[in-house]
């Protein structure tokens, strides 16, 4: 496991968007960069651009690290089809993502701290890994003892995201299954996301 030791408080306000949604994001009160310099604005250029589509992927789901984000993309480019589709494919796949959209956590941190800790269940199995990758048909779980947790209880009263349509959830039950992968339109983000810059970036 890998710690980010960098604050994700400021991951909104360097990206200058509100990446996940949230209504207490600093990005609301403060829509420039931190720091002495975060005001100052200029065009980018499209290495710049591809960049910052990039950091936004990596840093909606959880910033997770420079070397598992390359084995994902090693991993799309493997597949069959269209690269960054199939890359959100496997973002999405991965347990602590399913886990956060299946509104069992608040964010997809806790979702990351939450797996780590043991607390979830693939096919009636403990995970404790959160960048496992989930396969259509999975049953995901969380532990008996795990589920009156407040963590668990607060973010199933969450009013601002819904489960998307490729996921299955019981929320009184704590259980859900991945039904499909899905494709980039599915995935309800909440910002603009650009995987093809990230395809550019990489294959520069």
């Amino acid at each position: 496991m890998s710690k980010r030791i960098e604050s994700k408080h400021k991951i909104d306000r360097r990206l200058g968007v509100n990446l996940w949604g949230r209504p207490k994001s600093p990005y609301n009160a403060r829509s420039y960069g931190p720091g002495q310099h975060g005001q100052r604005r200029s065009k980018p250029s499209d290495f710049g651009l591809q960049l910052t589509a990039k950091q936004k992927l990596k840093g909606y789901y959880g910033n997770i690290t420079e070397r598992q984000f390359r084995r994902l993309y090693a991993e799309a480019i493997r597949r069959r089809g269209d690269t960054g589709e199939n890359l959100i494919g496997l973002l999405e796949s991965r347990l602590d993502a399913l886990i956060y959209r299946m509104k069992f956590v608040p964010t997809v941190f806790a979702a990351r701290q939450f797996v780590n800790h043991g607390h979830v269940l693939v096919n009636g199995k403990r995970v404790n890994i959160s960048s496992y990758i989930a396969s259509p048909g999975d049953v995901i779980e969380i532990r008996e003892k795990s589920k009156q947790l407040a963590v668990v209880m607060e973010a199933a009263q969450l009013a601002e995201r819904d489960v998307p349509e490729y996921l299955e959830v019981d929320h009184k039950a704590m259980k859900g299954t991945y039904v499909r992968t899905p494709t980039l339109m599915e995935v309800p983000y909440p910002v603009q996301m650009e995987p093809n810059l990230v395809v550019e970036f990489y294959s520069r």
